[in-house]
């Protein structure tokens, strides 16, 4: 089957879905770096699709969002221990599988370097233009005690609760959880 066909295949899908938009509606659970890829090339593949892409960040995966030179003060003792503990930003997380102290995640780097692959940074980028939502967990957040001003810039990231990311899956004709 070619590309245009499965394209063609997966556009009929949605439309049979009654009520539900041309929409993807993704939690980004993890905080592994081949899951970050796989989420942000699913993510801006659906918004060059003209889909409408909400991501929705949570517990580990919002690691990934840490800006490394940015810093937030007023944490308490368990605060700073999480912020010591996580990964300071998407450059920072490692493989899932084959990690290997940090060979295996190189690896694939340079892989994906050789192979023209974008990397996280090219994808985030790319997202941002698209027009990509990204929602921030609040939960998740006070839990690991995140604040906002620590985080990426990212054009319209925000900060909610699981009951206003839930409003866009239901209306989502792909719903994901990585």
């Amino acid at each position: 089957m070619d590309v245009e066909k499965e394209i063609e295949a997966i556009k009929a899908q949605m439309e049979a879905r009654p009520g539900a938009k041309s929409k993807l509606s993704m939690i980004v659970f993890s905080g592994d770096l081949d899951k970050h890829i796989a989420s942000m090339i699913i993510a801006t593949g659906a918004a060059a699709m003209g889909m409408e892409v909400v991501l929705f960040y949570t517990f580990w995966g919002t690691a990934a969002l840490r800006d490394p030179k940015k810093r937030a003060k007023g944490k308490n003792f368990i605060e700073k221990m999480f912020g010591l503990m996580l990964p300071r930003g998407r450059n920072k997380t490692t493989l899932s599988q084959m990690h290997m102290l940090g060979a295996g995640t190189a690896m694939i780097k340079g892989i994906m370097k050789k192979k023209n692959v974008a990397n996280l940074d090219q994808l985030f980028e790319a997202a941002g233009m698209m027009g990509v939502k990204i929602y921030v967990c609040q939960m998740s957040m006070d839990l690991m005690g995140m604040k906002m001003e620590e985080m990426i810039d990212y054009p319209g990231m925000e900060v909610v609760g699981v009951a206003t990311f839930l409003d866009h899956a239901k209306e989502s004709s792909v719903q994901l959880f990585l």
